[in-house]
Formats: structure tokens, C-alpha cells, sequence
């Protein structure tokens, strides 16, 4: 059955990307934008580690990391990122490992199942919700997600993390950063990924060590085995090169070109401040359409934890409410299957392990327009989908 009661919409996205990871390219992408200087070299020849050091400086720049914090790109995107981190610096005192979503509760089962320290706590919540995160003792590492990727819970604020604290703080931030501000003062490793969203190419990480990261890496020695790419220290000083342009693998010098385009483009068009504004532009159109549509809603329940990159939304209503679970669970994948078909809208579906939803990537490099352009087209498709199951 068709419902040939709503209109098909007569604008469509230019861009169909609305992946949350790898994210759409930033506008007017394309791959002469790419500097093909490095091509062909070694990473550790003086092109290869300049333009890397590029990178890094960008990316300094950008964010407005202080100037006595550490940048280094190392192995295994953000996820190799977190766990360098963790496996370098826990142990040393009690862990607080929080999660409310699918990447938080992989942090949580490392630390449970392969790192096992002792006095160890974790602190879980259900998607769309987030921990009581102000029970943590301010003597306690903590482990946390700035903004939960696949259930659009942000953290509110950082009054949480003690200014005078005797632990440290490693903060996954990859859907974070670029899009919402960092207060690096309560941050002591902070990591993230090129592919969200920047919108670059994925393989490498981005590690952001404070002074006290850097003191907790010098003087601890972990009881577990390190691996290879996880390997920071000479000695028992760190590997400063690391954070100059020295990697501790082969890097694809072809996805840090991609990296450095963007952060070029993020530049050119205002900096950080656009960045935020861009994103909030996006996520205020879906959040308002959410709000306005009665088959609809956020994940989220407070609005204060709203993310401004993956939105998150979930069904209800009497038709939805009185389908099966597995009808329930056709619904958003019929919606973002068929879409996807017509080239409309890509890869926004929810995540595999979340609740059954649609997630909308609102990050910096999507255009306003093109999220305006995407949600009639949901509406119709929503449609379509319930004519077929009624």
C-alpha cells in the first residue's frame, strides 16, 4: 500500500551525506583540494614530517589548545586513541569508568575484561540518559565520552571534575570537538578522529596530553603488557617526538592531506566559532522539527544533554506503540533504506546497538540547507512505510 496523502517533497539534499562517521565533506570539497606534496615519500623525511606537524599546529590553532599541552597523531582512529591513553596512564590510582552509550561501554568492558585495575567503579546509564556523574571522587581517574555518538547525549557542563583533583581525566571527544567548546583546564587526555566532525578520511587518531597526562605517563609504570602502537616512552621519559610530526607507525600522509584541506577550509570560513555555529544551526533545525512532529522523538529527554552533531530521535505514537518489535525495528530502517534508494538521504539510520531510531549528522561540514531539504523527505517516507505496515 501507498500513501499518496503526503506530497513527495520537490527539493532534494545536494549532498545526501549524513553518516556520522565518516561525516559529509566540508563544501566545495573535492579532491584537487588535496596537496600532493607528501605523496610518494616517507613519513620520516622532512616533507612527511612537516606537513604532519602541519596538521598539528592546525589543529592547535583551531581548537585553541594551551600551549604546554601535547598533540600527537598515533594508530586506530579515536578508538586507538582512548585506549593508548588508558592503557598508558590507569592503574596508577582508583578508575572511574562512565558510559551511556555503544563506545562508553566499550571503555568500560576494557577496563573490565582486559585491564582489570583495582578499585575500579563504572557508571552506566541507558541511551538518552546520562550517569549521576557528580558521585565521582575527585581522587579517582576518570574515564568518559564528551558526547555519546550513537545516542546524542552530550555532557551539560565540566562542574562535575573537580579543579583540585588528584586523578586524571581521559575524555573521547571525537564527536565532539570542532563542534562543541573543550575546557581544557579539567582535560587531561583528550582524543578524537579526522573522519567525524572535520569529515576527513579515518585511520588515525589525535592524542591531547596535558602536563599532568604527561607527568601520570613518566612516572607510571602499568602492570599490564603494552603493544607496539601504544608504546609512548623512551625510558621513562615520553616520546616527545610523537608530538612533532613522528608517528609511531606508517601514517597514510594522503588522509592527513585530507585532514589538513579541512581544517584549511575550517579556517577560511571563521575558525572555531563558525565551526559551533554551523553546528548549532543544523542541530536547532532537527531539534525543531522533532519537537513539532507528534511520531517523533529526541532519544534524549533532557534538553540541557541535547547533542549539536548525531541527533538521535526515536518513534512512539499509537500505530508505532502497537507494533511488533520486529515491525518496530523495520520502521526506521525502511525509512532510511528507501531514502537511501533515491539518493536522498544517506546512512541515517540508528546505530546497530542503539534503540530502533534515526540519527541525523548536524556537524559543521553539513550544509543548512541540506538538512532542511532532508526532513520532508523523511516525513513522506515515514509515510510510505506506515501505508506498507498498517
Amino acid at each position: 500500500m501507498t500513501d499518496t496523502t503526503i506530497p513527495t517533497p520537490e527539493l532534494r539534499p545536494d549532498c545526501p551525506n549524513f553518516s556520522s562517521g565518516p561525516t559529509a565533506k566540508f563544501p566545495g570539497w573535492s579532491l584537487d583540494k588535496i596537496n600532493t606534496i607528501a605523496m610518494g615519500r616517507s613519513h620520516r623525511s622532512a616533507t612527511g614530517k612537516g606537513r604532519l606537524k602541519y596538521a598539528i599546529d592546525l589543529s592547535r590553532e583551531l581548537l585553541g589548545i594551551p600551549d604546554d599541552y601535547l598533540i600527537g597523531i598515533v594508530p586506530a582512529s579515536d578508538t586507538g586513541a582512548v585506549e593508548l591513553a588508558m592503557w598508558n596512564m590507569l592503574g596508577a590510582r582508583p578508575v572511574t569508568v562512565a558510559a551511556w552509550e555503544s563506545f562508553g561501554n566499550v571503555w568500560i568492558q576494557d577496563a573490565v575484561k582486559q585491564l582489570k585495575p583495582a578499585n575500579l567503579t563504572t557508571l552506566e546509564a541507558d541511551y538518552g540518559e546520562i550517569p549521576d556523574l557528580t558521585q565521582i571522587d575527585k581522587g579517582d581517574d576518570i574515564v568518559f565520552t564528551w558526547n555519546g555518538t550513537t545516542s546524542g547525549a552530550k555532557i551539560p557542563d565540566t562542574d562535575w571534575i573537580a579543579d583540585d583533583r588528584d586523578g586524571v581525566t581521559i575524555n573521547d571527544a571525537t564527536s565532539a570537538v570542532f563542534a562543541q567548546p573543550m575546557d581544557w583546564p579539567k582535560l587531561d587526555a583528550t582524543t578524537y578522529s579526522w573522519q567525524k566532525v572535520m569529515g576527513s578520511e579515518a585511520g588515525h587518531g589525535m592524542l591531547i596530553l596535558s602536563p599532568r597526562a604527561v607527568e601520570r605517563i613518566e612516572s607510571h609504570n602499568p602492570d599490564w603488557p603494552l603493544p607496539k602502537i601504544f608504546r609512548v616512552k623512551k625510558g621513562d621519559k615520553l616520546n616527545r617526538a610523537i608530538f612533532e610530526g613522528a608517528t609511531i607507525n606508517t601514517p597514510s600522509l594522503l588522509a592527513t592531506e585530507d585532514y589538513i584541506a579541512s581544517l584549511e577550509w575550517a579556517k577560511s570560513i571563521g575558525g572555531l566559532p563558525e565551526l559551533h555555529a554551523r553546528a548549532d544551526r543544523n542541530a536547532q533545525i532537527v531539534h525543531d522539527w522533532i519537537e513539532a512532529t507528534p511520531w517523533l522523538r529526541n532519544m534524549v529527554s533532557d534538553p540541557a544533554k541535547w547533542t549539536n552533531t548525531g541527533i538521535c530521535m526515536v518513534f512512539q505514537g499509537d500505530w508505532y506503540d502497537g507494533l511488533d518489535a520486529d515491525s518496530q525495528a523495520a520502521v526506521p530502517k525502511k525509512i532510511a533504506g528507501m531514502l537511501d534508494e533515491m539518493g536522498i538521504g544517506y546512512d541515517f539510520n540508528g546505530y546497530r546497538d542503539a534503540p530502533p531510531s534515526l540519527r541525523i549528522w548536524c556537524g559543521s561540514t553539513v550544509e543548512e540547507e541540506d538538512v532542511r531539504r532532508l526532513l520532508p523527505w523523511i516525513e513522506w517516507a515515514y509515510a510510505q512505510v506506515k501505508a506498507e505496515l498498517s
